[in-house]
């Protein structure tokens, strides 16, 4: 309702529709209807943006099932192009990757000035390059990862306590919530060498509502993405909220960054070997301090983008498998035999759990964390399709339509994790029917963290209790609504119960 009622606040702006008319008729003649894909007849001045609805993923799976696989929507001053089909998602992340490598940036991005800093949204440059060969290097790579496995048995192994004393108080356990810790910790453990959720504190619950905050604003459909002049009004108050809640954030990085500094002054200082004293270490043998602003803003990308993706993740598939309960019997029994029951995992064995494997591929397909992927742009005027996209459209790959194509998925809106079994599909950016990380040169550099953490955190909850819905519902009454942010989350938050 908000959006809408800025919409009808940017008709009566008179400077502003003639703006947005006159541009709309010069985008008209530049590239003809009939060139561009097919999609529904914009309405003057607004285009298309009230097709998009409180859940674009939805609306716009729709339309794609009704004018087809690649559409065009003119939403206010942006021409924007939809994807929904593995085969044309390959022509954008692969094929094309080099023409939509970068971003459209949503206006939210300029508070606190992340979009300067942030991997997620810097243009394909030196500096983009350097901040992803930090993180492929220093924290994403197989020997780093291997290394800190000791690190996310301990994490996973505090997960099951806090489940266990949940049991024997009778209570149920907040799945999203459980996760949401667990991957915070060991997060901060990597980066800062502490755990930023302490039981003596609140941390991790406030922290997880402004992590929640941030992915909701950006995800939210923005009247001054649309119409340029409205910027400097921030009409929907987004930009000023994201503010707040970066400035939170980053509030206690710099905080954490301060106090290493001040520890690595003192000759009794024994260095960590975290990634704070690594990005430290770096830069005094450049001879040149390291940039505290650069620091802070490639934490807020890891920290944010990585708890939120993995507890959404995990409460889905919790909440599937409560929803079929023959699906939760088949993996407890698949891990009764393979590792034993009531027994931790360790990562070793998440290749030989093939069931629990094709659970965490199910879950992506039918719930992507990031339903349209994060915005592209076209860099050149390029055909996709057999249709033109023209240079300087935002493109959006809908990979939760994508995920539900019938004409690639059998049965797409049901919970089948035995699709997976024997299959060679896999979501490392090979496979375009299932992309949930995205691909091409922008796929999100965190996904091997997030292919040990899943499974082990499932699979080790799923081992070590038996689960139930509280207070006697049902699987049948399970409300599995979800709710749009730049993350696609539960609307009623997952509570479960477990003996």
């Amino acid at each position: 309702m908000e959006f809408l009622n800025c919409i009808l606040l940017c008709l009566c702006l008179a400077g502003l529709s003639i703006q947005a008319f006159l541009s709309f008729g010069r985008r008209s003649k530049a590239i003809p209807r009939t060139r561009l894909p097919p999609g529904p007849k914009p309405f003057p001045l607004i285009g298309n943006l009230f097709e998009l609805g409180d859940k674009p993923h939805l609306s716009l799976t729709k339309l794609s099932q009704r004018y087809g696989p690649i559409i065009s929507l003119q939403l206010g001053q942006v021409t924007t192009i939809v994807i929904s089909s593995a085969s044309l998602a390959k022509e954008i992340l692969r094929t094309h990757d080099h023409v939509f490598c970068n971003r459209t940036i949503p206006d939210a991005v300029n508070s606190y000035k992340h979009c300067e800093y942030s991997m997620v949204w810097l243009p394909v440059s030196n500096r983009w390059r350097n901040l992803r060969k930090i993180c492929n290097s220093q924290l994403f790579a197989a020997k780093v990862l291997d290394a800190n496995q000791a690190n996310r048995r301990v994490k996973v192994q505090e997960l099951i306590a806090e489940v266990r004393e949940s049991k024997e108080k009778g209570v149920p356990v907040n799945i999203g919530r459980a996760a949401f810790k667990t991957t915070l910790n060991l997060l901060s453990r990597t980066i800062f060498s502490v755990d930023l959720a302490n039981p003596s504190n609140d941390t991790a619950r406030e922290l997880k509502e402004t992590i929640w905050g941030i992915m909701e604003e950006i995800g939210k459909p923005n009247v001054a993405d649309y119409f340029p002049l409205l910027r400097k009004l921030d009409p929907q108050g987004i930009r000023r909220r994201l503010t707040n809640h970066f400035q939170k954030t980053i509030v206690l990085f710099d905080r954490m960054i301060n106090q290493r500094l001040e520890s690595r002054k003192g000759k009794s200082y024994i260095p960590t070997n975290d990634m704070l004293d690594t990005l430290l270490n770096m830069g005094e043998e450049k001879n040149e301090e390291m940039d505290n602003t650069e620091v802070e803003h490639l934490f807020l990308d890891l920290i944010g983008a990585g708890t939120d993706t993995t507890s959404a993740t995990m409460e889905w598939a919790m909440a599937e498998l409560l929803r079929s309960p023959e699906k939760l019997v088949k993996a407890q029994a698949e891990l009764e035999q393979i590792i034993g029951k009531g027994k931790p995992i360790e990562e070793p064995d998440i290749a030989r759990l093939p069931y629990l494997q094709a659970i965490i591929k199910e879950t992506f397909r039918m719930h992507p964390t990031v339903p349209l992927l994060l915005p592209r742009k076209a860099g050149l005027e390029v055909e996709i399709g057999g249709y033109i996209v023209p240079k300087g459209a935002q493109v959006l790959i809908n990979a939760w339509a994508v995920g539900r194509d019938s004409g690639v998925w059998d049965n797409p809106n049901l919970f089948t994790p035995e699709r997976f079994l024997g299959s060679e599909i896999d979501v490392m950016g090979r496979n375009f029917e299932l992309i949930p990380f995205g691909g091409g040169r922008r796929i999100c550099p965190g996904l091997p963290l997030a292919m040990r953490m899943l499974p082990l955190m499932l699979g080790s909850i799923l081992n070590c209790f038996d689960w139930k819905l509280e207070d006697g519902a049902v699987p049948e009454t399970m409300n599995m609504e979800d709710k749009f942010g730049l993350t696609l989350q539960m609307a009623h938050s997952l509570s479960a119960v477990p003996n």
